[in-house]
């Protein structure tokens, strides 16, 4: 049991000021395994005010040079290395994803961004000369935006976190973040890394909530800038409030992506990356490819293989170190994907395996991967975001139908194409509307932009660009 009494705001352990409480449940075993006090609007009223006095000091964390950020950056990045099986586990044990996978991008992502934001902002200049058309010089300044509020989800609660703290940090923004209330312990064992780091009060404040208190934080006068991953229909009315303020926003929403198998593509040897580009995470991922389109000529020979790699997956709790496919992150969601297996059903789909709860589970909220053939791209399984261990195989002619209906979706966030010829791959990629693909795999780089394209968001994550949404530019114009 990890029970905590205090939230992270202005460098403190502090008091709440609301009673309520987030009660934390093993998706795998539903066992109480924790809680920590939900952080109500006067504390959102606190942990801002305490963002905005650290920025607007003078001689703080904005005025820093990048280098001296960029040290602060690397102890945080190391305390986080030294707590990575606390972390592990905590994801794990909260949202159900298996001990692996929260071992490879829970522990390994935040590190690794915080130091190539350190390094991008301490070998690229402030400023920059340019000659004016009309004489004289332009100076072009790179400023921190202010302070940002950062929500994030429960599924990849700390890789996603730190898509957004380490270029705000790095650029010399302060934060205040709210953690989903399905994973908050996580965000407690961070919190004390960053103390220990050295990050000056205020900088990074931590406020689990739910959505009502979201949206005070969305709306809140003393933000400058919002950055949300989670549902489009979230993200929506986030950028409703951002639009009406005139408050820049980045969206990272849900996606519906396509994996492309070409005739050529022998894909039974490459099933290790196949999943982790359709089933990564129990399906509980934005960017997977969870409509397999296989062409015609192979199309029966495809759905066997599919079929049979995912009823050969190991099934358990999520701190198994064998799991593959853990539980759902609650009860609630394993709902929702069971009823997204009902109206596959009903619509006419054929379950090739799965299609219910595994044998032998009677606790837990889990659900056996599905394989879904026969499937139109018109059902509803292959046009809204199931978020669970659930795949379409949808056959197609050629490779213009192929890519038709790759495009025929409202999202466009990931995707893939699968071949034994690399470069016709990318040809097909490039004609994929998507903010990201991948050839023969898909892994999110972070020297590379992530985001997407319709309704699966705005702007963009990672590389350059993501430092980019964290400043604004400053044009100084000198006369000859």
């Amino acid at each position: 049991m990890s029970d905590y009494r205090h939230l992270y705001i202005g460098g403190e352990w502090v008091t709440p000021r609301g009673a309520s409480t987030i009660t934390l449940v093993s998706p795998s075993t539903e066992e109480v395994i924790g809680s920590v006090p939900e952080a109500s609007e006067a504390d959102v009223d606190r942990a801002v005010d305490a963002a905005r006095a650290a920025f607007d000091d003078p001689t703080g964390w904005s005025r820093w040079s990048p280098a001296d950020r960029a040290a602060v950056l690397e102890r945080f990045a190391a305390g986080l290395e030294t707590r990575a099986e606390a972390i592990s586990k905590a994801v794990s044990s909260q949202n159900g994803m298996p001990l692996q996978i929260s071992q490879a991008f829970e522990t390994v992502f935040p590190p690794l961004l915080l130091r190539y934001y350190g390094k991008l902002v301490s070998e690229r200049g402030a400023e920059e000369r340019r000659d004016a058309m009309f004489g004289g010089t332009t100076v072009v300044r790179r400023e921190p935006i202010g302070v940002v509020g950062a929500i994030v989800p429960w599924n990849f609660p700390q890789a996603l976190a730190f898509l957004k703290i380490a270029p705000a940090l790095a650029s010399g923004c302060t934060m205040v973040l709210k953690p989903a209330p399905e994973t908050v312990l996580d965000s407690y064992v961070m919190a004390e890394a960053a103390a220990e780091a050295g990050l000056p009060p205020g900088v990074m404040n931590i406020v689990p909530a739910g959505r009502e208190v979201g949206a005070h934080l969305v709306a809140h006068p003393g933000v400058d800038k919002i950055a949300f991953t989670g549902s489009t229909a979230a993200g929506r009315a986030i950028a409703e409030t951002c639009g009406r303020l005139l408050r820049p926003v980045t969206l990272e929403l849900g996606g519906k992506s396509a994996a492309i198998v070409l005739p050529d593509c022998d894909l039974a040897g490459s099933l290790e990356s196949f999943f982790g580009a359709t089933l990564l995470n129990n399906g509980q991922t934005c960017f997977v490819g969870t409509r397999i389109l296989a062409p015609r000529s192979r199309y029966d020979e495809i759905v066997e293989t599919i079929t049979a790699f995912a009823s050969s997956l190991n099934v358990g709790d999520a701190l198994d170190p064998t799991t593959q496919i853990g539980p759902m992150v609650s009860a609630r969601q394993r709902d929702r994907v069971e009823s997204y297996i009902d109206k596959g059903k009903a619509e006419g789909a054929r379950i090739t395996t799965g299609g219910g709860r595994p044998a032998g589970r009677e606790r837990g909220f889990f659900v056996s991967p599905t394989v879904f053939a026969d499937v139109d791209n018109r059902y509803t399984i292959a046009q809204e975001e199931i978020f669970g261990p659930v795949l379409s195989v949808i056959p197609y002619t050629d490779e213009d139908d192929a890519v038709r209906i790759a495009n025929d979706s409202e999202y466009g966030l990931g995707g893939s194409v699968w071949s034994a010829d690399p470069e016709h791959a990318t040809d097909v990629a490039r004609r994929v509307r998507t903010g990201s693909i991948g050839i023969n795999s898909y892994v999110n780089d972070p020297v590379s932009p992530f985001g997407g394209v319709k309704a699966s968001g705005l702007g963009r994550e990672m590389g350059p660009e993501g430092l980019a949404g964290y400043e604004t530019l400053k044009s100084i114009y000198q006369a000859p």
